[in-house]
């Protein structure tokens, strides 16, 4: 019977590599909140009055003009509509002026 042989040593582990903001870079890097449900993710700028919005990788963006959103949903009842929670109570996606 062979001796057996000592295994090798490990890799040392690599640090995993910093996710790519899916938004447009002039956004930013760190959106003040974001979120994601079903097919749709968002990411709110709330220095910039802007919410980009990721549709099955179509990136919109919107002006949020005064709306200082704190919440994001669905509207089951309108065909799954996009809306957002704001300072003056809940508002339509379809309302934002797109401006990206």
């Amino acid at each position: 019977m062979e001796p057996m042989k000592p295994m090798k040593p490990m890799k040392p582990m690599q640090p995993m590599k910093a996710r790519q903001p899916w938004w447009p870079k002039d956004l930013g890097s760190s959106p003040s909140s974001s979120g994601a449900q079903d097919d749709t993710r968002y990411a709110y700028f709330a220095d910039s009055h802007r919410v980009a919005v990721d549709r099955d990788g179509q990136v919109e963006v919107y002006d949020t003009a005064d709306h200082a959103i704190n919440g994001f949903g669905r509207q089951q009842s309108q065909g799954g509509a996009m809306t957002f929670q704001a300072n003056g109570g809940t508002v339509d996606l379809k309302l934002l002026k797109v401006v990206g």
